[in-house]
């Protein structure tokens, strides 16, 4: 067999398929509370084999995972989940008959984590032989087994049948002894968080698939529970007398220790990789994360030095936050701290870092983006005054306006809406149906200046109401020349709005119209965003009105690029411009990547709203109306970015393929 990295790396288009567990985690939020006390839950996508999987991938490498999930809301959010994740789902078998695995735990200190396992007869568990697949096993340079799935004679059979497939097709195998008493039955159900109880059963089961295995990973617990002895250098002797494995001894805080060819007298004198003392705030997950780290390095050919350091930085990262799969590194992050390191022994309170987790691990990439505004409130109710109808016709409106949206859009990336809350209420459960790659949400109090919130100025307790994929949109009049105790005021609520943002896991895009309270010229708007980032602020979004000139999108791109390499882009905003205006402003913008679309409202909209809430436009002419105005849009913005020349040689919106 080769030996590890030597074969070439594209020669199998898989690295990694890891098998067995698969649950939804829910983690209680209150930390220190006991897990009778917590009163809400952060969910996450749980289980070993799974977590390596997201934290392979998340690594750089091309990994897959070999489960069961049930045929429910849990078991589809995590095949979902595992898509976007960038893992291959093939593998993911949907079981009919049985329910999707479920963890509750919690930090009740940082040494009790108590957790309950609801796994009776659950989906993962049902894996047999008939569930792997001698095709796929061979696309991969390995394959991950687990020792939970050994204690069930039909899923110790499906892995079985995968090793052994791995090693005929020249692949490696590696073991995560991942020991839990209480899947093997030998602890009660209060007693999930139990790390050892000998077992001579389970000690036996382990011990005759060693000698197929390449890598074994286990702590020092693990290590003697799959040898079956009491003492650790025993249990190492008894393993390499099975097995010609590498060995990868976890130490929790102290790292690991790597031994290859004999176990040596001393084991401090096995291969160490570089250890990162870190406040411990949650060990759970902390393995999951220490084996992806490992298997990045040991598939790509990496020595075990440099190997067993991912291994430890990467488990760093779990131990200092607070849930298993979203919290393993990526690979950018991974980098970024072994180069730079972190001045903060609790990692979770590095802004840095945590930035970069942050955008690297974004559900959904948005290359490109045209929305329909429709949060527009004090427009449409000075309007409804205007012709003397009542507030309530607004939220049917927006409705319209939602389908006419979904109508161009049909389905396809790179669509989105604005919406309020306040009249937009329905039109966002219909949203919702319509499968748009992007849905944002205004807070402000519209016209505000000094910025307030529009329903209550603490606004985390109304951002953890949202869907977690609904973007927080804030519009903000700002220009560089206000006064001092106005911008003040200003940065105090942006800097609270992006503090909450980023403590609920929601996306922000901030708005800036600097053209209404000064003269805006070409370093104008860039000054605004420089002050703002100055505060450490990084938004996701920006929303901009149209420039003047390419040295004011220059000076824009270049302030960005400069505080927040990762930001997702720029979209540009209409303020009722006339559509050969916008198209002007669309054609100065081709030579700004960072501009990825607009979000426009009044130019698609006004002349229908007029006409319909006068009683003079059906809904069904309505739609049409915007549908008709929104398309040309779309084909404008597509002929000057795709078409830089504005040939309009580029199809229509309605016949664009799939991006």
């Amino acid at each position: 067999m080769a030996a590890p990295g030597t074969d070439d790396h594209d020669a199998k288009p898989l690295d990694v398929i890891t098998i067995g567990r698969s649950s939804v985690d829910l983690y209680g939020q209150q930390i220190g509370a006991r897990l009778e006390d917590v009163g809400s839950f952060a969910k996450s996508v749980g289980g070993c084999p799974s977590n390596i999987a997201i934290g392979t991938a998340r690594l750089g490498l091309r990994s897959a995972v070999i489960t069961r999930v049930g045929d429910e809301q849990m078991g589809r959010f995590i095949r979902e989940q595992m898509a976007r994740e960038g893992v291959d789902e093939r593998g993911i078998v949907t079981d009919p008959q049985r329910l999707t695995a479920l963890v509750l735990l919690s930090v009740q200190n940082d040494a009790d984590f108590p957790l309950i396992f609801y796994r009776e007869n659950c989906a993962d568990m049902a894996l047999c032989e008939d569930d792997i697949d001698p095709a796929f096993i061979r696309t991969s340079k390995s394959v991950l087994v687990t020792g939970t799935h050994f204690s069930k004679p039909g899923t110790a059979a499906a892995q079985k049948k995968a090793m052994a497939i791995a090693r005929e097709s020249g692949s490696r195998v590696v073991l995560d002894i991942d020991y839990r008493p209480n899947l093997w039955g030998l602890a009660g159900h209060g007693a999930g968080d139990e790390r050892y109880i000998a077992s001579a059963e389970v000690s036996d089961t382990l011990k005759a698939i060693l000698a197929d295995c390449d890598l074994i990973v286990g702590t020092e617990e693990e290590v003697l529970i799959a040898s079956g002895e009491s003492d650790l250098h025993a249990a190492l002797n008894a393993i390499r007398s099975r097995s010609q494995a590498t060995i990868v001894l976890k130490r929790g805080p102290m790292g690991c220790i790597v031994y290859d060819g004999a176990i040596p007298e001393s084991l401090e004198d096995g291969i160490v990789g570089q250890g990162f003392p870190i406040e411990v705030y949650n060990v759970l997950g902390a393995g999951d994360a220490f084996m992806s780290g490992f298997l990045r390095g040991w598939l790509r050919g990496e020595d075990h030095r440099t190997s067993a350091t991912w291994a430890n930085a990467s488990g760093a990262f779990a131990v200092s936050r607070l849930l298993c799969s979203p919290e393993i590194p990526t690979w950018s992050e991974l980098t970024h701290f072994l180069a730079k390191g972190s001045p903060h022994h609790a990692l979770r309170r590095d802004e840095e870092i945590n930035h970069i987790h942050w955008a690297t691990t974004r559900a959904t990439s948005i290359p490109r983006l045209m929305a329909l505004a429709i949060d527009h409130r004090r427009q449409l109710t000075d309007l409804a005054d205007e012709l003397n109808v009542d507030h309530g016709r607004i939220a049917e409106f927006k409705r319209l306006a939602a389908a006419a949206a979904a109508r161009v859009a049909a389905g396809r990336p790179g669509y989105g809406m604005l919406i309020d809350e306040r009249f937009g209420r329905q039109a966002f459960f219909d949203a919702a149906k319509q499968g748009f790659s992007w849905i944002g949400r205004p807070v402000e109090l519209p016209g505000s200046r000094p910025l307030r919130f529009e329903f209550s100025q603490d606004i985390g307790s109304q951002l953890v109401e949202w869907p977690v994929d609904h973007c927080i949109k804030v519009l903000c009049f700002y220009h560089p020349d206000d006064d001092a105790g106005l911008k003040r005021q200003q940065q105090d609520k942006l800097l609270a709005l992006y503090e909450a943002a980023r403590r609920i896991g929601r996306e922000l895009l901030i708005e800036i119209i600097a053209g209404k309270h000064g003269a805006l010229d070409d370093d104008t708007v860039a000054l605004v965003l420089d002050e703002i980032y100055a505060l450490g602020i990084k938004p996701d979004w920006w929303k901009l009105e149209p420039q003047a000139s390419s040295t004011a999108w220059a000076n824009i791109e270049r302030t960005i690029r400069q505080h927040d390499p990762l930001c997702r882009g720029i979209v540009l905003l209409g303020l009722e411009a006339p559509a050969e205006q916008l198209r002007a402003a669309f054609k100065a913008t081709a030579d700004t990547p960072l501009v990825r679309g607009f979000a426009v409202g009044r130019t698609i909209f006004i002349d229908a709203a007029r006409q319909w809430l006068a009683g003079t436009m059906s809904d069904d002419d309505a739609v049409a109306d915007m549908a008709r105005r929104f398309s040309a849009l779309c084909e404008t913005w597509i002929a000057c970015h795709d078409d830089p020349e504005g040939t309009g040689s580029s199809p229509p919106a309605a016949s664009l393929p799939a991006e």
